[in-house]
């Protein structure tokens, strides 16, 4: 297992060296500009010195190392030097926004939190009910329970979140009136009545969102389970005379998850990068957020390490989910 992580690691340095580039050219070159909104009455030697501020009369090639430097060393040893108090960072230029003029990471750590509260609670909750609803569906096929849980998928796989999410306003928010159409930002958690407003606040978001990855989810593991509970060893299991509970849930359950796990790992970098659509239909303060904000100010470093950034999770779980595999089918083996 250790010479497989090893193996993986080293060729995920030339796959992500690939990525950045093509991630770092497609925007860069991509049309727009934070100069296009300055006015022609600026005189050029003045719109000149604004280029030369923001590095952008560098040749490509250069900003793309001098980046690709700070994302990988002068980042990290800032935040090194955040917790132990050295100094590697010093003097070092970090990455800047060219909209705020503050340091990239500097403006993710801020957004992260709302982030992950709200769209990870939202995965978490779709996982939890996607995988009994896939178990129970497969187990009981064809059933009512099996029917419920297909209209249940399609009503998720079909509606679009910014359908469904103003659907839920109307009905939750408008005419019932038990949760608040805005999510607050600003609120903090500090006894049980603001934490039963933060529930209040993250549940029409939590529902929008678990409901479209409960949908696919449950649909994976479903037929993953109906694959399973037609091979031999699943007979030979009932031959012996196990009871149904250890049949499934200790032996289908088990190999079934393998293409599942997958499936949810590589949704955790979704996670990370917030969802757009929600965020800004619920007024959430996260990534989804910051990254639309930085695409219409032509934010380019912004941009750019927002998508590489999710580029460096994909290729990270897509490792731990063939870790995965390993600890849940001994047949697997990597060494």
């Amino acid at each position: 297992m250790l010479t497989f992580t090893l193996r993986r690691l080293l060729l995920a340095i030339p796959t992500l060296l690939v990525i950045s580039l093509v991630i770092f050219l497609l925007v860069d070159l991509a049309p727009g500009s934070p100069m296009s909104d300055i006015p022609l009455t600026v005189p050029p030697d003045v719109r000149q010195k604004m280029i030369e501020a923001l590095g952008a009369d560098q040749p490509v090639f250069v900003r793309y190392v001098l980046w690709l430097r700070q994302f990988f060393w002068v980042e990290p040893a800032y935040l090194f030097d955040s917790w132990f108090g050295t100094t590697l960072s010093e003097g070092e230029q970090r990455i800047l926004s060219w909209q705020s003029r503050s340091p990239v990471f500097t403006i993710i750590g801020q957004r992260l939190p709302q982030t992950l509260t709200v769209i990870g609670t939202a995965y978490l909750v779709g996982v939890l009910i996607a995988l009994p609803i896939g178990i129970y569906s497969a187990y009981r096929q064809y059933s009512l329970f099996d029917q419920g849980g297909t209209l249940f998928a399609m009503i998720g796989f079909s509606v679009p979140t910014f359908f469904s999410g103003t659907l839920f306003i109307i009905i939750f928010a408008v005419w019932l009136g038990w949760f608040p159409t805005k999510y607050d930002t600003q609120l903090e958690v500090v006894d049980w009545d603001t934490f039963w407003e933060q529930i209040r606040q993250m549940a029409l978001p939590v529902m929008t969102l678990g409901l479209a990855n409960a949908a696919a989810i449950s649909r994976y593991m479903r037929s993953s389970m109906l694959d399973n509970m037609t091979m031999d060893y699943v007979r030979t299991a009932r031959a012996k005379g196990m009871t149904e509970r250890t049949v499934v849930l200790k032996h289908v359950l088990r190999n079934s998850l393998i293409p599942v796990v997958t499936v949810i790992a590589l949704g955790i970098p979704s996670i990370f990068g917030g969802a757009i659509i929600t965020e800004n239909l619920f007024g959430v303060n996260g990534i989804g957020a910051a990254l639309i904000g930085a695409i219409h100010a032509s934010d380019l470093p912004m941009v750019q390490t927002l998508a590489f950034i999710f580029a460096v999770l994909i290729v990270l779980f897509n490792l731990i989910a063939d870790i995965l595999y390993g600890f849940l089918d001994p047949r697997i083996r990597y060494d």
